[in-house]
């Protein structure tokens, strides 16, 4: 939908948010429950921050694995329309066949500059169990997973770093969640990516700006207790 802007009418681009969220048996109790809450707590900045901004048009959806992988929410959403439905955990870790999902996902969207790069947040406390590589080639294969900017979130002590830092391509943006604490503040910086590539100059050729603010991102505090 054509939108009034200053200077005239221009059409808002597409922004993609998709949460990759891990479910697997590792996830049960406190990390599966903090998860589905930040997320919930997060979707009104995010409906603000897009209501604000004329130059995007957030589109929302979610993708879990565990055993296998599936979405979550199946149809991308505005983000005004958007709702999260809570994840339950249990199974092994499909990280390589959530990416395979993910890269199907991706090269549906059309190669023109009315799409802006995708936002793509994986979260997760373990391993792969499958062929991980294969889905991050098979991401990486696609036009939007190499524009993508992709984040990793690592929940507690057991996940691979390594692993994630494949993922994003930055170690900067492997994110440690040692506490619930800092799953929920990485949640909300995660979400607040939207506003840095819908940014007036992204929108103009289509692709992110060069990197995010990494400045600020929380930190862990000598105060907060390490207990996953």
């Amino acid at each position: 939908m054509a939108k009034h802007l200053p200077g005239g009418e221009m059409s808002s681009r597409i922004l993609d948010f998709i949460w990759i969220a891990d479910c697997s048996g590792s996830m049960d109790g406190e990390k599966i429950q903090t998860l589905n809450y930040a997320i919930r707590q997060v979707i009104p900045d995010m409906q603000k921050e897009a209501d604000a901004n004329p130059n995007a048009s957030v589109m929302v959806r979610a993708l879990k694995f565990s055993d296998g992988a599936q979405w979550h929410i199946p149809t991308a959403m505005p983000i005004d329309q958007f709702s999260w439905q809570d994840l339950q955990a249990g199974g092994v870790t499909s990280m390589g066949t959530a990416l395979e999902m993910v890269a199907v996902e991706l090269r549906s969207f059309p190669a023109d500059t009315k799409r802006l790069p995708p936002v793509l947040v994986l979260l997760t406390d373990g391993q792969p169990t499958d062929e991980f590589k294969k889905g991050l080639d098979d991401l990486m294969g696609t036009p939007w997973g190499k524009k993508a900017v992709r984040i990793a979130i690592a929940i507690g002590k057991d996940a691979d770093l390594d692993v994630l830092e494949q993922f994003t391509g930055n170690r900067e943006l492997v994110l440690e969640a040692k506490n619930p604490q800092l799953l929920i503040q990485f949640i909300k910086w995660a979400s607040t990516v939207v506003k840095t590539v819908s940014s007036p100059r992204a929108t103009e050729d289509g692709t992110a700006p060069s990197g995010v603010d990494l400045n600020t991102v929380p930190v862990l505090s000598d105060d907060d207790d390490e207990i996953w």
